[in-house]
């Protein structure tokens, strides 16, 4: 479409969070931090494509789409370095979900060492 403007952003993932991260990097750690993008109305899919990145945002749509091929450290600190920079509706998540969000925002100020 001519003149259509660009709904997306795809962007790789280089974080090095796992340097900082005081969460285990476990299954349970990615269902938190996908919960924190649930109760803000994201959906995070994993996919495959033609994309490089660790990730795509449809963000008309409200879509956060990982490489479905990232392990689970990557897909981890893929989603710690992108939910800092989403619009999270702080009011909307729970008790446990708000804390888990505050850390992350923490992380997210620390420089890695």
């Amino acid at each position: 479409m001519a003149g259509a403007q660009k709904n997306y952003i795809c962007m790789p993932s280089y974080y090095p969070i796992n340097q900082t991260i005081n969460m285990k990097l476990n299954q349970t750690t990615l269902d938190k931090l996908e919960d924190i993008l649930g109760e803000s109305e994201y959906v995070v899919r994993y996919e495959r494509g033609n994309f490089q990145s660790g990730w795509c945002l449809l963000e008309s749509r409200r879509i956060v789409v990982l490489n479905k091929f990232l392990n689970l450290e990557a897909r981890i600190n893929t989603l710690m370095e992108l939910i800092p920079q989403l619009d999270i509706q702080f009011d909307k998540l729970t008790h446990n979900s708000q804390k888990v969000y505050e850390e992350v925002k923490k992380l997210s100020l620390t420089p890695a060492e």
